[in-house]
């Protein structure tokens, strides 16, 4: 194992790739002469040259068209967003184009193309800056739906993205990308919609993916000081997702509290939440409780943004309420 940063492991990923497969490059805003603008692709340029890193506009929505055609004769663009919330504009040929190709093309024409960025809030970046896209895109048939929480899975997990025949989009976090991390030396790849139990316990099933698994973490060691046995199941994938997992963790725990970044309705979290009230109804000795943003757009101010977001304090109160503590 080797310590690194997030932003070297996702590096790692692309390179290992790239030096695999020819047909695969790199494309986006910043991506090339400055290295990538939260530094994720520093020495591409200089190893794989402009043909294959290569700086785009700032035009998301035509760079996204071209990278959706260049897949559809045979390449595997990995196209990079500064963030999610400018890709708003690229929705048309991610959802319309890259998402439907396979189906309305009747098997014909394949889509193997990553979309990846930084995705959720990461500060004082206000509304229109600061949203996560995870139940955005999982609603949409044909994408598969990649955040890791970690650098091992962020690498795993993009080098299994790009191998992919489908457009995988593939969410990460400004705030990460300098997190440091274990990974594993040489070849390895994690299989997409496949999640992992992070840690072990008996009384309560805390679900939940990206970098609000730092949360989990926090309240499920602050729960262990009193005696409240959490296990903790990262997603990884959230579409597909891996129900079986948290399904025969419920089976063991009998409640369950999921976690999210974003919004409540229509969320990841609804999803989970009527599953397990369809599948494991009679292993729940609890309702499955939730902890997501307020439902509100993103605010500015640092004390509406701390009263904004999931925090442990929300996430122990929720596994207690579960406990009917």
């Amino acid at each position: 194992m080797k310590t690194i940063q997030f932003r070297e492991a996702l590096r790692e990923a692309m390179s290992e790739e790239m030096r695999r497969d020819e047909k695969v490059f790199l494309m986006g805003e910043e991506v090339a002469e400055y290295n990538g603008a939260y530094k994720v692709s520093q020495g591409m340029l200089d190893e794989f040259g402009a043909k294959r890193i290569i700086d785009t506009p700032i035009a998301e929505l035509g760079f996204t068209g071209i990278g959706v055609g260049a897949s559809m004769n045979g390449l595997r663009p990995v196209v990079e967003f500064m963030t999610w919330n400018f890709a708003i504009l690229a929705a048309d040929q991610i959802i319309n184009s890259a998402a439907k190709m396979l189906q309305m093309s009747g098997g014909q024409y394949s889509c193997p193309i990553v979309f990846r960025g930084g995705n959720g809030t990461a500060g004082q970046l206000a509304a229109t800056h600061s949203q996560s896209f995870e139940a955005f895109y999982s609603h949409v048939p044909g994408l598969k739906v990649i955040t890791p929480s970690n650098p091992a899975d962020a690498k795993g997990l993009l080098k299994a993205a790009i191998r992919d025949n489908d457009p995988v989009v593939f969410l990460e976090s400004e705030k990460m990308y300098g997190d440091k991390g274990e990974v594993p030396e040489g070849e390895y790849l994690i299989p997409i919609g496949v999640a992992d139990v992070k840690r072990k316990g008996s009384d309560v099933t805390i679900v939940s993916f990206g970098k609000i698994m730092k949360v989990a973490f926090e309240a499920a060691d602050a729960l262990a000081k009193e005696g409240i046995e959490c296990e903790v199941i990262d997603l990884r994938t959230v579409r597909p997702i891996d129900y079986g997992t948290v399904v025969e963790s419920i089976k063991k725990t009998n409640r369950c509290v999921v976690l999210e970044e974003s919004w409540p309705l229509a969320s990841i979290s609804s999803e989970i939440a009527y599953h397990l009230q369809r599948y494991a109804f009679d292993y729940l000795d609890a309702p499955v409780m939730r902890v997501t943003q307020t439902d509100t757009p993103f605010a500015f101010s640092p004390t509406l943004i701390e009263e904004a977001l999931p925090n442990a304090s929300r996430l122990i109160d929720a596994v207690k309420a579960t406990l009917y503590r």
